[in-house]
């Protein structure tokens, strides 16, 4: 089988039969999933363009090259030439150098001015200092949460090398010399249900979980099975991915890391920032409500240091036999269909995750083509036969109709609002009308984790759909930044605006009405008939939202002094369909039939058990494709 250093020998003796004369490494390793040569001469590489490419394709390996800390620039001398080499106009507004990679870290308003055409600049830069620039994009709302995770990450470069180095080694490790090859997938939670997904991905050489969430709502029941045997010991699973940042999906993560686990956590860059936002939000939320903190913030950081970011279509190794691609999903910011490429073109698995096939404000319309894919693990939260959304723009012109008829009244309106992605939403909706004048020049106030999630949205605008790319870096025009939008940062600004009240439109959490700071709106608004409460967003069953839609017309709020005061509802009570992050029935069958290439074997999750067994039957007969609808603790063998 041999030995990863036999790897690494082989690996550098291709390299420099490769490499020109005149350039040389002193040394390479594996770090997480790329391979990282030492040179003592980046001005060199830089000068060879393609030189990196060249490398990479002859050892089909993802390939970073560190210069030699002896032939860096000084960083003040390095600055004064970076300010020198890119536009003007880039806004670079800080820098931070470290020796010891030779990574100089830009940030800067505009990335693309810093990377330059076919990453011309950054190699312009290399040239002339020796440090090897990355730019990253300033966030034009400053995000408390980006801002903290970057710091943090400089701050544990040396650990997280050390991370990176042990998980690198493990990824390349040679695998076995079984005969009998296997692909098998153990459904551990959101198998027949909604909430605590969690599947294993397993081969004769590698195991990895594809999610790892949590049932908020639940008391008892809302992990995964990790217990099964398949899934222990959790230091021998290789990797943790995930395919977006709700907590169904990632809030578990940290936990893992008490128990053994300590290889890497692939997602996207935006899906690492909400995910770590909406993880120490649930532990707090957790505590305020006296309920047991599943883990400590701790766990968080150090999930962070194993966090490993990868954009749209990149192709990495993340086991000995297992490649990963992640492709748009267009359910959330950063949401990603991951794609697994199993031994030398063994078998390839699709995880569709939480996705929509419908193009919306914010996301272009979710990835059906790959480049081989034998089983599709897809979502039926709306699986079932009638489940059938209105049209986007229908759901459009009746929330701005509402708030149109509301206004004229004299009274508010209140929405309440899930923080990421039905926020950003709503926001554009009204932006948009208030911008072309269909709605009067109101307040929009933003309150709860609102602002830190669209902070988060502009951080990562090459995330969004081509139209909101287009305005943002060709005309200038970010509607995150309109002025209608008012930051409700502290309960004396929530207190003001309730005692004051005009016209204006609150977008507040909790989206369900179950706690946060939305009920101090609603119980101020209620009895107010000139007021309307409009819900976009699905209402479970046992919530406040849901008892007001089935007509509840008192509401118990706590004094705080543990009695309960009861509010007549007087408000307007309005739902308004169609702003769903989810495929609905007719877009999941039509994303199965346009599939490119059609899969022989579907499995459905992530819904209730009607959904997912009337969806996997209906693609059956429709499709003509071999479906199956597992339950939890079930293991599908795929080949």
């Amino acid at each position: 089988m041999g030995s990863v250093e036999d790897v690494l020998k082989e690996l550098r003796e291709r390299i420099e039969n490769t490499l020109p004369e005149d350039i040389s490494i002193t040394d390479l390793q594996f770090e997480g999933h790329e391979l990282v040569l030492y040179t003592p001469d980046p001005r060199k590489f830089a000068d060879k363009g393609d030189l990196v490419r060249t490398l990479a394709r002859e050892v089909r390996k993802r390939i970073v090259v560190r210069p030699d800390p002896k032939v860096l620039a000084d960083p003040e001398e390095a600055k004064r030439v970076i300010l020198s080499t890119v536009p003007e106009d880039a806004g670079i507004t800080d820098f931070h150098f470290d020796a010891d990679t030779g990574v100089v870290i830009i940030e800067t308003e505009k990335p693309g001015a810093v990377i330059g055409k076919h990453g011309s600049t950054l190699r312009e830069i290399t040239r002339q200092i020796g440090w090897i620039p990355t730019a990253v994009r300033t966030p034009p709302i400053e995000s408390i949460t980006v801002k903290n995770i970057r710091k943090f990450l400089r701050d544990k470069k040396d650990e997280r090398k050390d991370i990176l180095r042990r998980i690198g080694r493990k990824i390349h490790r040679p695998i076995s010399d079984e005969k009998e090859k296997w692909v098998r997938i153990t459904a551990l939670g959101g198998f027949r249900e909604v909430g605590r997904s969690c599947s294993l991905l397993s081969t004769q050489d590698s195991k990895v979980l594809v999610d790892c969430g949590v049932s908020v709502s639940m008391e008892e029941g809302g992990t995964p099975y990790l217990q099964m045997p398949e899934a222990t010991p959790l230091s021998e699973i290789d990797a943790v991915v995930l395919t977006h940042a709700h907590l169904d999906h990632s809030g578990l993560v940290p936990l893992l890391f008490k128990y053994g686990f300590e290889g890497a956590v692939y997602c996207t860059p935006p899906t690492r920032d909400l995910m770590a936002l909406l993880q120490m939000d649930y532990i707090e939320v957790a505590s305020r409500e006296g309920r047991t903190i599943p883990y400590e913030s701790d766990l968080i950081r150090k999930m962070l240091k194993h966090t490993i970011t990868l954009s749209y279509g990149e192709v990495t190794d993340i086991a000995p036999d297992i490649k990963l691609t992640f492709h748009n999903a267009g359910h959330i910011l950063g949401s990603s269909i991951c794609h697994f490429h199993i031994g030398d073109g063994r078998h390839n698995v699709v995880f569709s995750g939480d996705f929509k096939f419908e193009k919306t404000r914010l996301f272009d319309p979710a990835v059906h083509k790959f480049p081989r894919a034998e089983t599709l693990v897809i979502e039926a939260t709306y699986g079932g036969s009638g489940d059938v959304q209105p049209p986007r723009r229908e759901a459009e012109r009746r929330l701005i109709e509402l708030v149109k008829t509301t206004i004229e009244r004299g009274g508010s309106v209140l929405i309440p609002a899930f923080a990421v992605g039905r926020s950003q939403e709503v926001m554009l909706v009204l932006e948009e009308a208030i911008r072309k004048g269909r709605l009067q020049d109101i307040p929009v106030y933003l309150d709860g984790m609102i602002w830190e999630a669209t902070a988060i949205h502009t951080t990562h605008p090459e995330y969004l759909n081509n139209e909101l790319r287009e305005m943002i870096f060709r005309r200038g025009q970010n509607p995150f930044l309109n002025e209608c939008f008012v930051r409700v940062d502290s309960r004396q600004t929530r207190s003001e605006i309730i005692d004051e009240m005009h016209p204006s439109v609150i977008l507040a959490t909790s989206g369900m009405l179950n706690g946060g700071p939305v009920m101090e709106y609603l119980r101020a608004m209620a009895p107010n008939e000139k007021n309307t409460l409009v819900f976009v967003g699905y209402q479970a069953e046992g919530t406040m939202g849901r008892r007001i839609q089935k007509g509840w017309s008192e509401i118990p709020f706590s004094t705080g002094n543990g009695r309960t005061e009861t509010i007549g509802l007087r408000m307007q009570v309005e739902t308004v369909d169609g702003f769903s992050g989810h495929s609905d029935r007719g877009q999941l069958m039509s994303f199965v039939q346009r599939m490119y290439p059609r899969p022989s074997l579907v499995l459905t999750n992530h819904g209730d058990e009607k959904c997912c067994v009337d969806l996997a039957s209906s693609i059956y007969k429709k499709l003509k494709i071999s479906t199956k609808s597992p339950m939890n603790l079930e293991t599908v063998r795929l080949e």
